[in-house]
Parts: structure tokens; sequence; C-alpha cells
């Protein structure tokens, strides 16, 4: 199986947890492209609060892959100016 991790911060975790948030970010950048546009598709989204231990389960949500898109955003976490993103998809099944 494979498995994108996505280490979050306690707020964007939280958000996503109760159903406010549906979409993670994550800039367009080499890091990221090889792990997206370079790997096909996973099978699982792992979010977690920082880095848990793996027995946490409190910490950790699992979520399926449903893909993502692109998009130029404007975020306070990106800075003032407008950036490219991938905006990964982590709504609940």
């Amino acid at each position: 199986m494979s498995d994108l991790a996505l280490p979050l911060k306690r707020e964007y975790f939280e958000q996503i947890k109760v159903g406010e948030k549906w979409f993670e970010y994550r800039l367009c950048n080499d890091y990221w492209r090889k792990r997206l546009d370079g790997h096909g598709a996973y099978d699982r989204i792992i979010l977690t609060l920082g880095y848990p231990r793996r027995d946490d389960s409190e910490r950790r949500l699992i979520r399926p892959w449903r893909g993502y898109t692109t998009a130029t955003i404007i975020h306070p976490h990106f800075g003032p100016d407008p950036v490219e993103v991938y905006v990964i998809d982590v709504r609940p099944e």
C-alpha cells in the first residue's frame, strides 16, 4: 500500500479533523513535484499532527487518495504574494 504522509500544524490538523478544511496545500516545487507528479497514485493519505509515534492514533487521520489539482493562491502561510500550489483533496470518505 502506497501512502502519502502529510505532517500538519495543529491549526490545520484540527480543521481537517472536524470537517472545516477539505484541502491541504503544498507549494509547487521540486520536492512536491517528485512526490505528486512523479509518483502516480497513492492508496491513501496519512495526515499527522506534527510527527507522532507510530502507535499514536489520536494524532493521525487516514483519508482515501482522491488526487490533487493546482491553483494560484494567497495564503498567510506562504507569504503576501500569490503562489502556485498543489491542492490535495483530504475530505473524509
